[in-house]
């Protein structure tokens, strides 16, 4: 099959060119920048999803789009990509003959009340009214992500010692899951895609410091009334009908040989 991946430079779009690769497939890797190091077996085309500037020379005579582009910024910001650039894309995946348009979405984006959240239920939202067949996979929170978070608190020598659940996964696990999905055909909303173990973010928090060899304070950061409500209810749990598995945060964690992170 012959396949773009929009957002293809990013933390979920590198291991899922790096996958579709490896099965054999003719990958378009679609960002404004090229990739700083490109993957061997794979293309780059320069677009644009806002402007949608490139589009139709990197959709043509392609068989599905696998879209893992993103964009930093909450929901205002986020949009014009996510929603506008979503729609321009598929307008053009149509015009070009795209078959299959397969797109990740957030594990609780229905009850977590983030303005990047309603950004990306809007995504959603234009993806089924679109003109092209679809696929959507909703997943738990990157790994990448929560080290960010903690490593962005620990600067104040702190961590959140919050007690709402998560399971975090791997973005290679969730690769896999948007390459099955490509090559199975259009779905629509398929199963969740969880890592292989739940725990309260304290505890992620606690692994993290313990990796990273860094004598932080847990702190029990406020929230607003709605998001606590939805978090301690399990709003970013992914259900028992998810697909789970890829390495947990600790091993995750142990794999990437940790450093400590200077103050």
């Amino acid at each position: 099959m012959r396949i773009a991946v929009p957002g293809g430079t990013g933390t979920l779009g590198r291991p899922v060119v790096a996958k579709l690769v490896r099965r054999g497939h003719e990958v378009r890797v679609l960002s404004r920048t090229p990739p700083p190091r490109p993957q061997p077996g794979s293309t780059h085309h320069a677009v644009d999803l806002v402007t949608g500037a490139g589009l139709r020379e990197a959709l043509a005579g392609v068989d599905a789009v696998i879209d893992a582009a993103n964009t930093t910024g909450g929901g205002r910001k986020a949009a014009p990509v996510l929603v506008d650039g979503t729609r321009r894309l598929l307008e053009i995946e149509a015009r070009e003959g795209v078959g299959h348009h397969v797109a990740i979405s957030i594990v609780g984006i229905d009850a977590v009340p983030l303005s990047y959240y309603g950004a990306k239920r809007a995504q959603e939202r234009v993806v089924e009214q679109g003109p092209v067949a679809w696929s959507i996979v909703r997943a738990t929170q990157f790994h990448e992500l929560l080290d960010w978070i903690f490593r962005t608190t620990a600067r104040a020598r702190i961590v959140p010692a919050l007690g709402f659940p998560l399971a975090p996964v791997d973005p290679r696990f969730v690769a896999r899951a948007l390459a099955d999905a490509a090559e199975a055909g259009p779905g629509g909303r398929l199963a969740p895609v969880a890592g292989p173990q739940a725990a309260p973010l304290r505890e992620l928090a606690r692994d993290w410091a313990r990796a990273r060899g860094r004598r932080v304070l847990p702190v029990a950061l406020p929230l607003r009334r709605d998001m606590k409500r939805a978090l301690t209810s399990g709003a970013l749990m992914p259900g028992d009908e998810a697909v789970t598995g890829g390495p947990s945060f600790a091993e995750w964690l142990q794999a990437r040989d940790a450093q400590p992170v200077p103050a």
